[in-house]
């Protein structure tokens, strides 16, 4: 008897077992995607909240970066281009997000912010993988060092990971401003080192004429908070920028030289950049000056800030609900002469460190950051009878927001690191 799977059959018995085969692969087929890793969402949430999380469409081909021009593609050149896809979590799904970043919490009412991902020119480059991401980082570790802005994007990295694990604190310092976290599967530890100005620091007065204090900065002494316990650690983020504006009184050799507008009798005015430049400088060289430190220093520039209609404390606020494009803005003033500082020092600091086996890379977020006016937590950072001091927050960064891109340039740039590794075990 002839049958459609087959030419032959030589036993009726046969018939039954197919069956039952085909009845299993069935079964087995339809319980993968119960277990897919992608799944990991309650389907509660995915029921309540059907418009606030995106499906994590990963594809294989969109892990490898396609550039027109690999010795000319900049990364951080480019565009914000629409992706329907975000965002990839909601202050529903994280822990992580701090209250005065909790746009979504306060109410922001529009949401065309999330919407954006950064598409550098001549390249694609892929949208963060969680899963690729803790497997790249197994048995690493990350440290960001700075202020809270360098927090902010801790906490986002926290939130994007969380679809594959939460870490668990094993914080040896009480202080929350040192918290060391792990993800406990990958043996992956992130940790963050509290220091604004990344310079040792006094806090000379807690109030002071603006109400933001006053500081002593020593900018030719890197802050040991953090110099101390980097030399293990396989990637370090430096960031600072923000707190530099604050009243400050400047020492080298233990000497007064300065002040930034301190009001005190017979001593010299000096500019912010003064002692910008020299904490960078003092920073980087604390680094190559380690000499147990094997790792990677990234320098993260500066994220500029979008006060309009007056500075922080005094009205100015950041209402835009769409990004610039590149020809419809440009960096000036302050931030510009902040960047340009940076850029300086880190080019300097590698130079020097290529002689001492030292790596630098610059992750270079200035560009990108500074054609997201929208991206801003502005009134949406507290309710509006809170009882706190009340200003539009124009600095940091709605999570999620625009700020998760910044994990799509640093899984690049770890992803680089691995290739670069590659290419010096073949020479």
């Amino acid at each position: 008897m002839e049958l459609p799977f087959g030419k032959y059959s030589t036993s009726t018995q046969r018939t039954p077992k197919i069956f039952l085969l085909l009845v299993l692969a069935v079964i087995v087929l339809g319980l993968i995607p119960l277990y897919h890793p992608f799944n990991w969402y309650p389907a509660d949430l995915l029921t309540q909240y059907p418009s606030e999380i995106s499906p994590a469409t990963y594809h294989a081909e969109e892990q490898k970066i396609k550039i027109k021009e690999p010795e000319t593609c900049d990364i951080f050149s480019g565009e914000w281009v629409w992706n329907p896809d975000g965002p990839y979590y909601t202050n529903m799904t994280c822990f992580a997000i701090h209250e005065h970043q909790n746009c979504m919490k306060y109410g922001r009412p529009d949401s065309d912010y999330l919407k954006y991902r950064w598409k550098p020119n001549g390249c694609e480059l892929p949208i963060f993988n969680p899963f690729q991401f803790l497997d790249m980082v197994r048995n690493k570790s990350l440290a960001l060092v700075g202020d809270s802005v360098g927090r902010n994007q801790m906490q986002s990295l926290i939130c994007l990971l969380g679809r594959v694990e939460y870490p668990e604190d094993i914080s040896d310092n009480p202080d929350q401003a040192f918290k060391k976290l792990r993800y406990k599967t990958y043996n992956f530890t992130l940790a963050t080192y509290w220091s604004p100005f990344l310079v040792s620091t006094k806090e000379a007065d807690k109030d002071g004429p603006s109400h933001t204090g006053v500081f002593n900065l020593y900018l030719d002494e890197a802050d040991e908070k953090w110099t101390n316990e980097i030399e293990g650690y396989d990637y370090v983020i430096l960031n600072a920028g923000h707190w530099f504006a604050r009243i400050s009184v400047y020492y080298e050799n233990n000497q007064r030289v300065g002040c930034r507008y301190c009001g005190l009798p017979n001593v010299t005015a000096l500019p912010l950049n003064y002692a910008y430049q020299r904490a960078f400088r003092t920073a980087l060289k604390a680094i190559n000056d380690l000499e147990n430190f094997k790792g990677v220093a990234i320098l993260r520039t500066f994220a500029p800030s979008h006060f309009e209609g007056g500075d922080w404390n005094s009205g100015g606020d950041c209402v835009r609900t769409r990004p610039f494009r590149s020809n419809e803005t440009a960096l000036d003033g302050q931030s510009l002469e902040q960047y340009q500082i940076q850029v300086e020092e880190f080019k300097a600091a590698e130079k020097e460190g290529k002689t001492k086996g030292k790596r630098f890379r610059l992750m270079d977020t200035t560009q990108a950051m500074l054609l997201r006016p929208d991206g801003h937590p502005s009134k949406y950072g507290h309710w509006p009878n809170a009882n706190v001091v009340l200003y539009n927050d124009c600095v940091h960064w709605c999570l999620p927001g625009p700020i998760d891109s910044w994990a799509d340039f640093l899984f690049h740039m770890i992803k680089m690191e691995g290739t670069r590794s590659l290419e010096e075990k073949l020479q």
